[in-house]
């Protein structure tokens, strides 16, 4: 259980599990750093790791047909950061997950996370955190179809607030679905109407 207070504190809580899983589940966890720009897992390969991030920021990123990358999601702090297409059915990965500034996150491989499975409430908090990740992506994608650009950047301001803060501009407007020079006039016309 060395250094792993962060798990403890905001994953696994001890109260829903006993010392010997909660010892047994922290023991399959290892704490890595990634510096910015270093991938969790790249196009084309196959994710082997699921993490959980302690600090820092990432996204995830596809290339589209133009040659253009592509943000599909940002990770902050207490995110899962996985394909889970990819870490489960054991098929390559059709985005990058990067880190956009220094990461602290704990990792468990494939089958260490299989043999947690037994225990229910491990079960619980992946289930939990599976389907809400789901929602997330479900209402984003919907909001790129029926929303405003201007709606859905102010989403993102009031939900991740963090993310406005510390991820670059022009990532922020491919998450978006709009230019660079777009963002620009709507973050003007939001501080013009404060």
């Amino acid at each position: 259980m060395k250094n792993s207070q962060f798990l403890i504190e905001h994953i696994f809580k001890p109260e829903s599990f006993s010392s010997d899983e909660l010892e047994l589940i922290l023991s399959q966890f290892k704490k890595v750093e990634l510096k910015k720009n270093e991938y969790f897992i790249e196009e084309h390969k196959t994710a082997n790791y699921y993490y959980f991030l302690e600090s820092g920021f990432a996204r995830s990123y596809a290339i589209d047909l133009e040659g253009n990358d592509i943000t599909t999601k940002f990770y902050t702090e207490k995110d899962i950061i996985i394909d889970w297409h990819s870490f489960f059915l054991k098929v390559p990965c059709r985005e990058y997950i990067q880190a956009t500034s220094n990461c602290v996150a704990w990792k468990i491989t494939f089958e260490n996370f299989m043999k947690l499975f037994k225990i229910e409430s491990f079960r619980e908090v992946g289930r939990t955190r599976l389907v809400n990740s789901y929602f997330t992506l479900k209402n984003h994608t919907v909001s790129m179809i029926a929303e405003q650009a201007k709606d859905r950047y102010l989403h993102l301001v009031k939900t991740q607030p963090d993310v406005i803060h510390n991820v670059p501009l022009k990532h922020i407007a491919t998450y978006l679905g709009v230019t660079d020079t777009s963002l620009s006039r709507i973050r003007k016309e939001i501080l013009k109407n404060k």
